[in-house]
């Protein structure tokens, strides 16, 4: 790939008929999946050029630093077995990481529970846990039931009404900001652990003997998430940064950017999707209105630096009940003692309103909140907080979203785009599937190459 222009088109490029630059392949967002794609396409000796609207590379996954502590975008952990994957994420990184093994739990009805709660039932309310436990066990032994219509459903049929009523839908609603019927159950089977009775009964009296949930152990860099993003930017060596896409025209298969126009062959994106079909001119009517009924939600959050350390151990924390105005709490410098200086700590505090948050009335709630599960001490402990917003955080899984991607599926396909990522593919996904979804498109793309060479003698 050429060398990283970040202030503007890079002159050395061979021009096509009407003063365009050409490419093979075109990426669009460097965030993991654009760079895996690029990184991936490098190897297999296949020109392209990446383009990023931000300042620096990365997407969410990046690292600030302030007055000696370091924040990443809420929690990014990086959760990958063995094999020449996790080798090459871990090349990327450098030597300074660690493996962690989770520490989580939930904060409900002033007690802390291990996580799942779903399956650690012991140290709640003797009424509570009893409600929970009962309710899963006539979940259990009931008739078969109708596929689930919405997550809610998925929830009764597989945890009771117990624990859908007093985790599931009150937590899950305040994450996704929709109510679980509005949402189907398509994004959950690896997110959300499912029990078996045996786990629930062994929670329920103390006795859980094994971690549940894909995220049991996590990679963590001991500076911060950013390490991974950065490293794999050196090792493309050419990210052409705060480069917005004003306009794809369809007819010429030319991206427009200020100052510039380049002619692809094949369109990597992960942007969001329908910001992706907005951007192409080409766009029937019927497409249009599919990305139209996209829904993605935004998430603000607050990174808090304190002048103690937390007063809990935990990595994590998810915390259902409505009257705390936030709905995950966790502690950075527990991933690593570098996201802070010596003797404080640093958090992120996820919030629950979409509505933008006036600092100066949220934080004395926020830090009354973290009081009371055991965080701090006393407000005074917050040394600072910075206000932060992830725009678009969540997909929302609604009952449109599915028939919306299958009408745009194949207008992508007939354009040679590829589509890819959390946002592009439009998925619930981890770190370790947008690195995997840049690899597999970058396969893709090649095989497109070779089709157009097949058919038209020339590739590019």
């Amino acid at each position: 790939m050429p060398a990283s222009c970040p202030d503007g088109p890079c002159p050395a490029k061979a021009a096509a008929a009407g003063g365009a630059s050409r490419i093979p392949v075109a990426i669009v967002g460097a965030g993991l999946t654009g760079m895996s794609a690029a990184f991936h396409l490098a190897r297999a000796g296949i020109p392209c050029r990446v383009f990023e609207r931000e300042p620096q590379p990365g997407g969410h996954v990046v690292t600030v630093e302030e007055r000696g502590y370091r924040f990443d975008r809420t929690g990014h952990l990086l959760h990958m077995p063995g094999g020449p994957e996790r080798d090459l994420a871990l090349s990327w990184i450098g030597p300074s990481w660690r493996e962690i093994e989770r520490r989580s739990a939930i904060w409900s009805h002033g007690v802390y529970t291990r996580y799942p709660f779903q399956a650690n039932l012991f140290g709640l309310p003797p009424a509570v846990a009893y409600e929970c436990l009962q309710g899963f066990v006539d979940a259990h032994v009931a008739p078969p039931q109708a596929p689930a219509r919405n997550f809610e459903e998925f929830c009764l049929a597989h945890f009771g009404r117990g624990i859908t009523e007093r985790f599931m839908v009150p937590y899950n609603t305040r994450l996704w900001g929709v109510g679980p019927t509005e949402m189907t159950a398509d994004w959950c089977a690896r997110f959300v652990p499912v029990p078996t009775l045996g786990d629930v009964l062994a929670g329920a009296v103390g006795f859980a003997n094994r971690e549940l949930g894909y995220n049991a152990r996590f990679i963590y860099p001991e500076r911060g998430i950013g390490q991974l993003s950065s490293g794999l930017a050196a090792a493309l060596g050419s990210v052409e940064c705060s480069r917005p896409l004003r306009r794809i025209d369809s007819a010429a298969r030319e991206l427009a950017f200020d100052g510039e126009r380049v002619r692809f062959e094949v369109l990597v994106s992960t942007i969001p999707l329908p910001r992706l079909v907005e951007l192409w001119d080409g766009a029937s009517a019927p497409v249009r209105r599919a990305a139209a009924r996209l829904r993605a939600t935004h998430l603000y959050y607050l990174d808090v630096a304190l002048r103690t350390p937390c007063g809990r151990p935990y990595h994590w924390i998810y915390v259902p009940e409505p009257r705390y105005p936030f709905h995950r709490v966790g502690c950075y410098s527990h991933f690593s003692a570098q996201m802070a200086p010596p003797g404080t700590a640093g958090l992120y505090v996820e919030l629950s309103d979409r509505q933008e948050p006036d600092l100066a009335s949220l934080l004395p709630a926020v830090a009354d909140g973290l009081c009371e599960m055991g965080l701090i001490a006393r407000r005074e402990a917050i040394l600072f907080a910075r206000a932060r917003r992830l725009d678009p955080a969540y997909v929302v899984f609604d009952h449109a979203c599915r028939g919306a991607i299958d009408s745009i599926r194949p207008f992508l396909a007939a354009q040679r785009i590829l589509s890819c990522g959390r946002y592009g593919g439009w998925d619930y996904s981890s770190m370790a599937d947008a690195l995997a979804s840049g690899r597999e498109a970058a396969a893709q793309a090649a095989a497109l190459l070779g089709g157009a060479q097949d058919q038209d003698g020339d590739a590019t």
